[in-house]
């Protein structure tokens, strides 16, 4: 199978897990729903044929906590297919006056990242998130931008020709992913109809009626305040998991572009070498995790850990390698020997 836009590299749903994987660490189910979603979708593109059966288009909705990188496995996945992507607040849509020039707008954004190539952007990726924030509500103004707002999504996401300056965008192909932190469905997906009732045997797998039970289901999201409508057009439905403090650690060195990697990176073409224990990762690991984020506070931890590090090695030339050992202890700077 050869997907449009990768240059004729042939492509199945475990090559693009496992490119994912070099860059998001965990969330294993997560990126395998998403890769086997992205693979039946540009099939499908790259199937056309006047006899062929319509397949109705599947946009998928990322349901996880703030910083589980719902938005990292997204930008990775476009790099992976090499469409063009672009991302939009929710929030911002609701608080908008004028929904559908901001929806235009976006899309102008996907062709200028397709250098105005209309069939690339026809092909590309829209990451809406927080679309949680987009609950109906009877007592908030909110609610009523909200479903507004949903109502405004609904053509595009399911395919409809949209016009743009000069030019006009058919956004049937366009694939949207919706994600969003959905607090409180929990509870709604736990007091839901499970599938008790279906009969099994001592052959039956458990785990696939545990994996059924699990899923949140489109009446959840109804529930939560999603219109029918809108939660029909995101079919596919991936959870991420909360991040451990050990997954915290394993996010800051085990990636090929983790922060570690980089900083590591920079230091080289200044000649030295960076050297971070395993104690001053999981300090920083447990302080991100105090702060409920995710891995969003991670960068900002790091980086003011070697901020000291950045200032003093452009002028001292005889140094060749750092070694950080502490959060709470200044680096050490060794010069050559």
């Amino acid at each position: 199978m050869e997907i449009p836009g990768t240059q004729g590299k042939k492509l199945t749903p475990s090559m693009i897990y496992n490119y994912l994987s070099q860059y998001v660490v965990g969330q294993e189910e997560a990126k395998k729903i998403l890769s086997v979603a992205v693979y039946s979708h540009y099939r499908k593109l790259g199937k056309r044929r006047a006899d062929a059966v319509e397949v109705a288009k599947s946009n998928i909705l990322l349901i996880g906590p703030t910083g589980t990188g719902k938005t990292l496995m997204c930008e990775t996945l476009s790099r992976c297919l090499s469409v063009p992507f672009v991302t939009a607040n929710a929030t911002s849509l609701a608080q908008s006056k004028y929904v559908n020039e901001e929806i235009e707008a976006l899309l102008l954004r996907l062709l200028e990242k397709a250098d105005g190539d209309i069939a690339r952007v026809q092909r590309g990726i829209v990451f809406v998130d927080e679309i949680d924030k987009l609950k109906t509500s009877n007592s908030e103004q909110q609610g009523v931008s909200g479903e507004r707002v949903q109502h405004a999504m609904l053509k595009i996401m399911e395919g409809t020709s949209v016009r743009v300056g000069t030019q006009t965008i058919d956004t049937t192909n366009i694939l949207f992913i919706c994600a969003g932190a959905f607090v409180g469905l929990e509870s709604i997906t736990a007091n839901s109809q499970a599938y008790g009732f279906i009969a099994t045997s001592q052959d039956d797998n458990q785990k696939i009626l545990d994996r059924l039970n699990s899923r949140v289901k489109p009446t959840d999201l109804f529930k939560f305040g999603l219109i029918p409508e809108f939660a029909g057009r995101l079919p596919i439905i991936a959870s991420l998991e909360s991040l451990s403090r050990e997954f915290l650690v394993k996010i800051m060195t085990e990636p090929r572009n983790s922060i570690y990697n980089q900083y590591r990176e920079i230091l080289k073409d200044e000649g030295v070498e960076l050297v971070i224990e395993a104690a001053a990762f999981r300090q920083i690991a447990e302080m991100a995790y105090e702060y409920k984020v995710g891995a969003r506070s991670v960068r900002g931890i790091f980086e003011e850990m070697l901020m000291p590090v950045m200032y003093a090695i452009p002028d001292r030339p005889e140094v060749r390698k750092v070694v950080i050992r502490s959060l709470f202890e200044e680096a050490e700077l060794i010069a050559a020997s």
